[in-house]
């Protein structure tokens, strides 16, 4: 007869096994491709990721919209697997109104190319990214077999419409691994379809800022590019005195305009029932509360004193007509 210390070291040996054989059971079903559960994809900051890494804030620091994707039976992503290179539905492509970029996020980013007051580059509308994106939901950040690696001539062939190095490597990151294509052939096809789009007289180079509807800017980007409808278009607004964001352009693989998926239409991304618009920045600009001498901040009334036309900017000289010229 076995004595009861022994009996009883059996029994905690058997009972332990069992709870052990129980928990690996578990864990195979809650791996099971049938039973995994999905969370949602990071933002682009980027929008998105942006696009982006991220709000992108995008990280990219130009995802200025925030996108999210649902729990349904296929997480928005149209049947597709999650973060694939080249499995998606259409592009977005974003143009960010540069000035109130500047005037936020990268406000203090003094050494950033985009935002210094040192070298005249009086950006206005930018190319911030081509975005692949699902019905519902976005990939971004896609596995690739070998680590994004943007050479420095593919990234110099972009500075003519995009405002750093930086962002042109963001945007492939988190954005580009997930088109299909390699970096020169993704910035190509960027460079391409952001050349197709004419911007609108008001919105090149303005010295002036503006107060216009939301409305106003679809308006005048579709009177200017008649191949799109309103459902291929989004304006993106938000920040301190609802700022113009950014003009989104939804498009299909092949680069021909469609409707737009649930990112840009399943709430406004813009809500403001007035947008303000920044004036282009130019490097003799100075921080609010100071002014260049010589110069008077304002009027007498209050108002932002217009920029001098006739004085050339300061640094070096370059083409600042982003986009074709809307005629």
């Amino acid at each position: 007869m076995l004595r009861p210390h022994i009996l009883l070291t059996i029994l905690v040996f058997a009972l332990l096994g069992v709870y052990i054989a129980h928990f690996v059971v578990e864990q195979r079903t809650a791996l099971s491709p049938g039973n995994v559960t999905t969370g949602n994809t990071g933002a682009g900051s980027g929008s998105s990721g942006s696009n982006s890494n991220g709000s992108n804030r995008r990280a990219d620091n130009g995802d200025y919209g925030s996108r999210s994707n649902d729990n349904g039976s296929d997480n928005g992503y149209g049947g597709y697997g999650r973060n694939v290179p080249g499995e998606f539905d259409y592009y977005a492509l974003v143009l960010s109104w540069s000035p109130t970029y500047c005037a936020g996020e990268g406000r203090d980013r003094d050494d950033d190319t985009q935002c210094n007051r040192r070298d005249g580059r009086r950006y206005s509308f930018v190319l911030h990214g081509l975005w692949p994106q699902y019905e519902n939901g976005y990939p971004s950040n896609c596995r690739l077999p070998r680590r994004p690696f943007v050479p420095d001539p593919v990234i110099s062939s972009m500075l003519d419409v995009m405002p750093s190095r930086g962002l042109v490597i963001h945007e492939y990151r988190t954005h580009g691994t997930c088109s299909g294509m390699d970096p020169a052939q993704y910035f190509a096809t960027a460079h391409r379809l952001f050349d197709t789009i004419n911007i609108p007289d008001r919105f090149r180079n303005p010295f002036e800022s503006q107060i216009v509807s939301a409305a106003d800017v679809e308006r005048e980007f579709l009177r200017a590019n008649p191949q799109f409808r309103p459902d291929m278009i989004a304006v993106v607004c938000g920040g301190a005195g609802a700022s113009l964001r950014e003009v989104r352009f939804c498009l299909s693989k092949d680069g021909k305009p469609r409707a737009c998926g649930q990112n840009e239409t399943r709430r406004k991304l813009c809500t403001a029932n007035q947008v303000f618009i920044p004036p282009a920045r130019s490097a003799a600009e100075t921080m609010p509360g100071s002014q260049p001498s010589g110069q008077r901040s304002g009027s007498a009334n209050g108002s932002p004193a217009a920029t001098d036309r006739s004085s050339p900017l300061p640094g070096p000289r370059m083409d600042y007509d982003y986009g074709r010229h809307a005629q």
